[in-house]
């Protein structure tokens, strides 16, 4: 039994905290807008991360069993995943990498071995003000290495060794962690990190990094610049209403414009509750941004199909996990003598050494791709009790007829934590084993899809074979420079993978017949829907893929607060004025100071907002406290001279026809009762990005793109596509 609650309405609603959400959630607050993000998982405040074996076995998100904690771990044919349940979603988990996609790894109508084409309708240049806007705020900064006490720091010595014997390079890269306790400041070690202007939303002290390997189980010290830290906070700060411990449960559109989204909340109780009644509360909002990540903003989607009728078939395609491959090298040495590589000591990931693209110009080289260290943490230490490499073979096995086992269930358990657990022990975490993590441009051919009504994917290694293989030889080769021992993860045995980088199932491309939004993240044929997070990538990321989502979310917001502008008709230098114009503009972060290590001060100045614990939490704070909600925005004049808006009008809209045909009958009356009928569909797509010009200039161009789908094309494939320009003088079609 469903419980409906009391609706309300917004301007905007967004599905998620992650790199998507929770950027597309500032930027709107900040430019006046009434903004609700709902996340499904809880606040992490400082020192509220699980660490002993009992947090750690509640640390899992299922809801079903009474699970709220912040690991979700997947299984699907192909590969293994874990994503994230929190406040801040994925960069709570992450290991703090901010590389930007490289250049030519924009690829345009490139062959995929499987078949179809890698197509990315942004370039660099569309993005790269947007990768500023959000190194900026997030803090990137590279690993201090040559600076004491960080210099000392074995593993990323040994990364530098190991690519200059093989030529290659290796780099430093942007990190999205406080190594300085203020921007500009001399780095240290535990040394208490100044608040921003715009406060931080947990009321609580942070302290800069202490080397202790724990990024990717949640980072106690508050050292990491996650996304609570910044954009949360000042999303906060400028009145957006964070609502932690909601999960949606359904979107539709609304008859009269606009959209609803049906959500419950999380509390301690639920679990109790939940073969009785559970309370489901309806927001209304006129723009709808889905940030739930890649399974969460596609499973939406999926099970929303019904009330989105024409939504593009290519919903749930492009499915990769971004070439993500774990290896180990163990018992490096260094003549007869253990070369210790210290995995534990300092942030998971400090250094990448990058593996050239063909489209770099390299001939032959292949797809391009990254190679990182990995860290953990430094309390895991006492779980291995050799360093016995028959050992840590008798673990594998036994892990690998566990998932043979599994494999072969009708209802194989995806709760992977106690093999993991098991397979920590196989040796790999000595002082002289190093877990090496590769990604890069795999093959996005994979494909989300409901099964039974849970989301399941199809997804094979195959045909990013020659991928993986070039990587694992690098790898191994890396391995033979050190010293060590190389050792695949046990899983490769049958070609499996673990992905913590999900990519694409709601992509974006330049029109329906490809992709389910456009290059902007507004869903095809529903204005003011948006996709801000990887289900919009349409391909591999290659390198850490957080940066470009947070980047392609910020170029997204300015395209959303643009158009809202235009609709409004709002005066320049109003709320809608506040960002520069054009494609690629760069964003004035007002009101909101960068943390580690950036420069640059704010205008504008508040408390943080403080989470308050829920009667009946436990262990913390679990939601948002009335201060979070219902904040008066602060005014929009903070004295920064900005462009005004452009004053053009754009005019797109959508035609969808569906019926059937009757081959070699020409009266639709005599076709119409047809047994052999069969069912065809056609989709156009007008645009006119400047009505004015297109009305008064005969040769300014409009563009009409579209799609015909139908039995008698065999089905299965992509739809024949058109696609032509339009003036008033002349029209050119382009397509099959």
């Amino acid at each position: 039994m469903t419980v409906r609650g009391r609706d309300e309405h917004v301007d905007a609603v967004v599905v998620g905290s992650g790199f998507g959400g929770s950027v597309a959630a500032y930027r709107l607050a900040e430019a006046g807008r009434s903004v609700v993000l709902l996340e499904r998982g809880q606040p992490y405040p400082p020192g509220s991360f699980p660490r002993s074996p009992r947090q750690l076995g509640r640390a899992f998100w299922d809801p079903a069993a009474g699970l709220y904690g912040m690991f979700d771990v997947w299984s699907f044919k192909g590969c293994d995943s874990v994503v994230s349940a929190g406040l801040g979603g994925g960069s709570l988990i992450y290991a703090n990498v901010l590389l930007r996609k490289d250049e030519h790894w924009f690829v345009d109508e490139q062959p995929m071995p499987g078949g179809g084409y890698e197509s990315w309708p942004v370039s660099r240049a569309d993005l790269d003000p947007h990768y500023d806007a959000v190194e900026k705020m997030m803090g990137a900064t590279p690993y201090p290495l040559d600076v004491a006490p960080f210099t000392d720091t074995p593993k990323t010595h040994a990364m530098q060794d190991a690519a200059a014997e093989l030529g290659l390079r290796c780099e430093l890269p942007p990190l999205a962690v406080s190594f300085a306790g203020r921007p500009g400041g001399a780095p240290g070690v535990g040394l208490p990190i100044a608040e921003p202007e715009y406060g931080n939303l947990h009321g609580m002290p942070r302290r800069t990094c202490k080397l202790c390997g724990e990024c990717d189980i949640g980072c106690n010290e508050g050292a990491k610049n996650s996304l609570d830290h910044t954009y949360l906070s000042a999303a906060a700060h400028h009145g957006a209403d964070i609502r932690a411990s909601r999960e949606v449960k359904a979107i539709r559109p609304r008859p009269g414009g606009g959209y609803e989204v049906d959500y419950v909340h999380h509390t301690d109780l639920t679990a109790k509750r939940r073969k009785k009644q559970q309370r489901v509360e309806t927001i209304t909002c006129d723009r709808l941004i889905l940030g739930a990540g890649t399974y969460g903003t596609t499973f939406l989607l999926l099970k929303s199909r019904t009330a989105f009728p024409g939504l593009s078939g290519a919903l749930g395609t492009r499915f990769s996990g971004n070439g993500d491959l774990l290896t180990f090298l163990l018992n490096a040495r260094d003549r007869e003598r253990v070369r210790p590589l210290d995995a534990s000591r300092g942030p998971v990931i400090t250094s990448a050494i990058r593996l050239p693209d063909e489209v770099d110009g390299v001939p032959g080289a292949g797809r391009g791709a990254y190679i990182e260290e990995g860290g953990y943490p430094g309390f895991t230490d006492w779980i291995v009790h050799s360093h016995d490499v028959g050992d840590a073979v008798e673990r594998a096995v036994r892990f690998l007829w566990d998932r043979f086992v599994e494999f072969f269930k009708d209802a194989p358990d995806t709760n992977l934590s106690k093999e993991i657990s098991d397979l920590i022990g196989d040796g790999a975490l000595t002082v002289s084993s190093l877990p090496l993590l590769g990604m890069g441009r795999d093959t996005a051919d994979g494909r989300l899809h409901l099964r039974d009504g849970r989301l399941a994917a199809d997804w094979t290694t195959e045909t990013s074979e020659e991928l993986f293989t070039r990587v694992r030889k690098t790898m191994q080769g890396i391995a033979d420079v050190l010293g060590a021992e190389y050792a695949d993860n046990p899983m490769w045995f049958r070609k499996r993978i673990v992905t913590v980088h999900p990519l694409g199932g709601a992509p974006m491309a330049d029109h329906p017949g490809r992709g389910v939004c456009d290059a902007f993240g507004e869903v095809h044929g529903y204005p003011g829907l948006y996709i801000a997070d990887g289900a919009a990538m349409p391909g591999p990321v290659g390198p850490n893929p957080s940066l470009t989502i947070a980047a392609h979310a910020d170029r997204m917001a300015t395209r959303l607060l643009e158009g809202a502008g235009r609709r409004s008709g709002s005066a320049p230098g109003g709320a809608d004025a506040e960002r520069p114009a054009g494609r690629g503009s760069v964003p004035v972060l007002t009101g909101a100071e960068p943390v580690g290590g950036s420069t640059g001060s704010p205008d504008r100045a508040g408390n943080g907002a403080a989470y308050a614990p829920e009667p009946g939490s436990r262990g913390g704070p679990r939601g948002p406290a009335a201060a979070v909600s219902g904040r008066t925005p602060p005014p929009a004049g903070d004295g920064v001279p900005r462009p005004a808006a452009p004053e053009a009008t754009s005019l797109s809209f959508t035609e969808t026809m569906t019926g059937f045909v009757t081959y070699g009958v020409t009266d639709p009356r005599a076709g119409a009762g047809d047994a052999g009928r069969e069912p065809l569909s056609f989709r156009l797509t007008i645009t006119a990005d400047d009505v004015d010009r297109f009305l008064a200039e005969p040769e300014h161009e409009a563009r009409a793109e579209g799609w015909v789908d139908g039995a008698a094309r065999g089905g299965g494939g992509p739809s024949r596509r058109a696609g032509s320009t339009c003036s008033r003088r002349r029209a050119t079609r382009t397509g099959g």
